[in-house]
């Protein structure tokens, strides 16, 4: 009998849903902290820089590092779902909290 190559799909499956939780938490903390922060800019007239952007900026590079980082560790170890899941999930993140901050 021949072994199989990688993790089962229903364990990859489990995995999957347990970091997609994970994930929709970090992208919602993203989209909040960037509101906040544009939410707080538009109270500031003092000629202060509006800081909506930086911080839209920083949470897209933690949600764009994030997904390369761990969908591609995933993929080496070769966890194909939960992997193409966390690239798609994060990298959505960054491009959702990166265009908040363009606005």
């Amino acid at each position: 009998m021949r072994q199989a190559d990688g993790p089962s799909t229903g364990r990859q499956i489990g995995v999957s849903v347990a970091l997609l939780v994970i994930d929709l938490m970090f992208v919602a903390w993203a989209v909040f902290a960037v509101g906040m922060e544009g939410w707080a800019d538009s109270f500031e007239s003092d000629g202060v820089p509006p800081g909506g952007p930086r911080v839209a900026s920083q949470a897209a590079w933690l949600l764009g590092g994030s997904a390369v980082l761990t969908g591609c560790g995933l993929l080496a170890l070769r966890w194909r779902i939960p992997g193409i899941l966390q690239l798609v999930v994060l990298g959505f993140g960054a491009a959702l909290v990166s265009a908040m901050g363009a606005g």
